[in-house]
């Protein structure tokens, strides 16, 4: 099988995570009848030209305990906001940080932030540490907290379909 094909395998056997083991990639190798060794390799050209972003753990937050969810957005400087998104992306309580454009006037705000904790008080908590942080490079911010648990799931590949074919419309 030519390289095109084992990666779509690979995408459709991992699409919905690793298996759960201290060896996934053994695991994997045993059910797809490859060496771990060529799935690595082709994990790794997925990830060098960009097919693949990232191959990591997703822990659930809520089983960990954590289960207040604020999206916290500032608004600051567009020449200091990748600097503060790469601080912000370090820190404990953070698992998500992006910059988006602002929507001014209804809408200032450029970093975004996902802060965790156990209860709103710990989260606000992390926010103030945050703001202080920021120092005066932060003109404004919101919390905006979760209200509900929305199952979230990357792209799945239909095992049907094939290169170059579109879209079935049911």
């Amino acid at each position: 099988m030519d390289d095109a094909e084992l990666d779509r395998r690979i995408v459709l056997a991992t699409q919905a995570g690793l298996p759960l083991s201290t060896t996934p990639f053994a695991a994997l190798s045993e059910q797809m009848g490859v060496t771990s060794e060529k799935i690595i390799s082709r994990f790794s050209a997925m990830q060098k030209d960009g097919r693949v972003r990232r191959i990591a753990a997703v822990p659930n937050h809520y089983a960990l305990g954590f289960t207040a969810n604020g999206m916290a957005v500032w608004d600051v400087d567009d020449e200091l906001v990748d600097a503060f998104g790469r601080e912000l992306g370090q820190l404990k309580c953070v698992t998500h940080c992006y910059r988006r454009p602002r929507h001014v006037p209804l809408w200032p705000y450029n970093l975004f932030a996902m802060v965790h904790g156990r209860d709103r008080e710990e989260v606000l908590g992390h926010v103030a540490e945050i703001r202080s942080l920021l120092g005066d490079a932060c003109r404004a911010h919101e919390v905006l907290f979760s209200t509900a648990i929305l199952k979230k799931t990357g792209l799945r590949i239909d095992p049907d379909a094939r290169p170059g074919q579109r879209a079935r419309k049911d």
